[in-house]
Order: C-alpha cells, then structure tokens, then sequence
C-alpha cells in the first residue's frame, strides 16, 4: 500500500509558535502521517508520523475560537478554522490514530520475527490467505444457493395455485348443476409429480463476513459520527458505536458503490420520486472490506481514479501467486526431505551460504500447520464442488418448472377467455 495516498485534507489555520502566527493552508491525512502545507509558500511545516501521536483534543485558542489540538511527543500542534469543522476532522483523525495504535501494538513483535521468516512460515502465510480467500467465496456461494432454494419454492407454490384454479375453471366451465355436466363421467386427476430441488435447510442467523469501524458521513459533510460496516452474505450494514443499525442494504437494493480511494467508498440505493439514499464510509480497514464488495457487487463497484492504483497493487501480486508457492513449496521439499545436505555440495561454504540453508529450511511444527492448512482448504474445495453441483441441478429443476408454469398460465388464460 502506498503510504503517500491522500485520505483526506481540510483548510485550515495552524499556528506557527516560530513567528508567533497562524497560517493558513491545508491538513492532509495520509495512511501512517499528518501533513500540513502552507498555502502562500506551499511549505510543508508540519509531517509527523500517527504512531508518534500522543494526544488529540479539542480545545480552544484565547479562549474564544475552537481549535483542534495535535501531542506529537513533546510539541502541541494547534490546528483552527477546521472545514466543514471540528468534530468532522476530529472524528476521522481519533479514527486513523486509534487503528494505527492498534496496527502497531503487535508491529514490533512482527518485525522481530520476520528477521527469522522462513520458507514455512511464507508458504503458510499464502496459503492462509487463500483460505480466507476460499472461505469468503463459500459463504457467498451458500448464500446464491439459498437463493435458487427460495426460487424453486416459490415455483412450487406457483404449480400449487395453478392446480387450485383448474379446479376453479373446470366447475365453471361445467358447474355441478348443469344436467349435462361431463363432471359425472370424469375420472379424479391424478395428483402431478413435481420435480424439487434439493432445499437445504437455511440457517436463521446470517454469517458475518467482515465487520470494520468506519466514520459515516449522511447528505452533508457536516454530518459524520463513527460507527461500523458490517458485510454480509445477503448485503451490508450500517450501524453506530452502540449497535443501534441505521441502515440495511440489501444486495438486491444497493444500485451503485463507489471506491473513492483506498480508504473510502459510497454506497447508493436509487429511488423515483424521491431522494437517493447514499452514504460515505471511510475507514483505516477498508482495504480488508474492498475485495469482499467487490466480490459481492462486483457489477455494482466502480473504482475512481484515486482508487486504480490499489486495484493494480492488489492484483499485481496474484498474477504471480501460483510461482510464488511454487517456489515455497520447492524450499519445503528440499528442507523437509534432505534438510542436512549442503548446497550444491562446495567446499568451504561460508556463514552466509549455511544461514541461508537454515533460512531455507522448515521445521516439523510448520509442516503440521502447513498439513493441516492443506486439509482445510481440501475440505472447502470438496465442499464448494458439491454445492456447484446441486445449484447446476437446482438450476436445470428451475428452468423445467419455469416452462411448465407458462405453458400452464397461457393455458388458463385462454380457458378464462372463452368463459367471459
């Protein structure tokens, strides 16, 4: 991820204890640092990084105007005439400076043991990311079957009615009273086969995919508050810091996303009539929601231009993911299967080449978890393999009972014509 993305930036004033002054300009929110750039000289005067932060207030200067109040180690930052104003730039600088505390609390362990990264724990991290990967996938895969189930039922039902207004149009064609009722010499029908699918019984509770906290702007940039983004398998929620949902989307309602930048979407339901309802999410985890939406609405989102350059850091690395565990998978092979033999069989290898034959190799724990990882992501394949099948059958029985419907419904049709 490019750590020179521009989140957002607001006009305001910071004042400058060298001259004793304010100076107008711009504050700019990058990924991992705050910037503030004057706007005569275009100087950066200030650039510091979010974990060095250790406090952000609201306050107010000479006790009159509301400013925003940056502790970067042992310098106070005064920021005013915030726009569109000072909770709205509060609201989404606290956001970024939590997440990043958050983010780098485990960042010294992780940069600690990716000294000592091997071949095992590379292999492990891809392949633990494509079982996520897989495990999304699943989930809404399950959720279309659940689809094609609901479908099926209602064309049974459909059939069913149909059956009810045979029955409703023979006795008006030949009521019972008619002397020369053919009703007399008529056989009962038989009742009809009907081909069903295989329903699986639907969970009542939906799983949840991914749940991010996010600042919600509604209609005016004035109006943020944080909440959460909550994906599921059938759509998307919103809702505030205490739970409380303050929209749902469904799949089938949201006509539009848009991926403002890496960092920031839009969602839009259209309506005739009235006004859309649309809101604007940002987040320091959006990165982690974005492949899921677009795997989700993948004909709804659209990515602007500030967003293009993720998508291609995104997939650039997918391109080469089957070389990549490729050549982890060789180093496992040779750590596992000959892991004392020297390299090439030289004399006089020196210290580097005998570290990197240690870095090559995998130990006994990493080829359990690697083992294990392996039987899980089996088991999905397996499991997404049978669900294809019984939605290409669910489809076939859909597709029969379709037909059957309208030739049933033109045949009803023209019966009710000749009564009236």
């Amino acid at each position: 991820m490019n750590e020179d993305i521009n989140i957002h930036s607001w006009p305001c004033s910071y004042y400058l204890d060298t001259n004793k002054q304010w100076v107008s300009g711009r504050l700019s929110l990058t990924p991992v640092a705050i910037k503030f750039t004057a706007d005569k000289t275009g100087e950066l005067l200030v650039n510091f990084h979010l974990s060095s932060i250790s406090e952000i207030k609201k306050e107010s200067s000479n006790l009159i105007f509301s400013s925003l109040t940056i502790l970067e180690k042992n310098t106070k930052h005064w920021f005013s005439s915030l726009q569109p104003s000072r909770n709205v730039v509060f609201n989404i600088l606290e956001h970024f400076w939590r997440e990043q505390l958050l983010s780098s609390q485990g960042a010294a362990g992780a940069e600690a043991a990716a000294l000592q990264t091997t071949k095992g724990k590379e292999l492990t991290g891809l392949l633990t990311g494509s079982q996520k990967r897989l495990e999304d996938t699943a989930k809404v895969l399950h959720y279309q079957g659940e689809q094609f189930d609901n479908i099926m039922r209602g064309l049974n039902k459909i059939e069913g009615d149909m059956d009810v207004a045979d029955r409703l149009l023979t006795e008006l064609e030949s009521p019972s009273w008619w002397p020369f009722s053919s009703k007399l010499w008529k056989a009962p029908l038989e009742a009809k086969p009907k081909e069903t699918a295989t329903v699986s019984d639907s969970k009542n509770q939906e799983g949840i995919i991914i749940r991010i906290p996010v600042i919600i702007t509604h209609r005016t940039d004035s109006n943020v508050k944080p909440g959460k983004l909550t994906l599921f398998t059938s759509g998307l929620e919103i809702s505030d810091c205490n739970a409380q949902v303050i929209h749902r989307f469904e799949s089938k309602d949201v006509d539009d996303i848009k991926v403002h930048t890496p960092y920031e979407i839009s969602v839009r339901q259209r309506f005739i009539g009235k006004p859309d309802t649309s809101y604007r999410l940002l987040s320091a985890k959006m990165p982690e929601a974005i492949p899921v939406l677009e795997m989700q609405f993948s004909k709804k989102i659209q990515f602007l231009e500030d967003a293009l350059g993720f998508v291609g850091a995104r997939k650039s690395p997918q391109v080469d993911l089957g070389t990549s565990i490729w050549q982890a998978a060789t180093g496992l092979l040779g750590g596992v299967v000959q892991p004392s033999s020297p390299a090439g069989g030289r004399e006089g290898t020196d210290n580097d080449q005998v570290q990197l034959q240690k870095h090559e190799k995998v130990s006994q724990e990493e080829a359990k978890e690697l083992k294990q990882i392996l039987q899980k992501l089996k088991s999905l394949a397996l499991e997404t393999e049978a669900e294809l099948e019984r939605q290409d059958e669910a489809l076939d029985s859909i597709t029969t009972s379709v037909d059957r419907a309208t030739l049933n419904i033109d045949k009803q049709n023209r019966r009710m014509k000749k009564l009236t």
